[in-house]
């Protein structure tokens, strides 16, 4: 969704504290060898997370939906020393890359990342976790939401990607996803356990407190 020229796209990336080599190697490894590169967080949102990850300093992260592990490198560097992040992905052709990477990145003790169905593994997560983000299949978001916000603290936060579909949430579309999306986004505004706000960035993110 392009909320801003490409010109203030740029200065805000400029801005912005620069990714690593690792992260700028897995972005251009993406684009090259996998389907829908559009799919990484990429530099700008990775950021983000990493910020909101050093702020929490979590203990216990849970990502649903790896893809290549970009967004799951930025949010593991904000663990706290012996915090763990589990991530979930359900292609298994990705596991090679996802691996080498946070491999590269020094994270094989901090990261577990589950092959399989998320619907399947998040209730034998026995956990509770501080920081959850959800950027997997959007017509699940609701039940991925429904299966983990008794997981997450008091005060914890949800973290739920593509909210605002490329502004197809604003027209008089019939699409499942859409629908899905216009539906799940209105549930969590009347959640009462939980805070919220949508906030602008890329396709739009939904940052969700936990009440105490």
């Amino acid at each position: 969704m392009e909320m801003f020229s490409a010109a203030l796209v740029e200065y805000l990336q400029q801005h912005t504290s620069p990714e690593s080599e690792i992260l700028k190697n897995l972005d251009r490894e993406t684009h090259l060898k996998v389907l829908q590169p559009r799919m990484l967080s990429g530099h700008y949102q990775g950021r983000l997370l990493a910020m909101i990850s050093y702020m929490l300093r979590p203990q216990y992260i849970l990502e649903i939906g790896t893809y290549t592990g970009y967004s799951a490198l930025c949010l593991a560097e904000g663990l706290a020393k012996d915090g763990k992040l589990y991530t979930l992905e359900v292609n298994e052709e990705l596991e090679s890359i996802i691996r080498k990477y946070i491999s590269l990145a020094g994270f094989n003790q901090q990261i577990e990342l589950l092959i399989g169905n998320a619907a399947n593994l998040i209730p034998n997560l026995n956990l509770t976790f501080d920081l959850v983000f959800i950027d997997a299949d959007k017509l699940n978001n609701a039940h991925y939401y429904d299966l983990v916000v008794e997981k997450v603290r008091a005060n914890g936060i949800i973290l739920v990607d593509n909210v605002l579909w490329d502004g197809k949430i604003l027209a008089n579309h019939s699409d499942k996803k859409t629908l899905a999306i216009q539906a799940f986004n209105q549930k969590v505004q009347n959640d009462p356990r939980v805070e919220s706000l949508i906030l602008p960035i890329r396709d739009g993110l939904y940052m969700i407190r936990k009440k105490a």
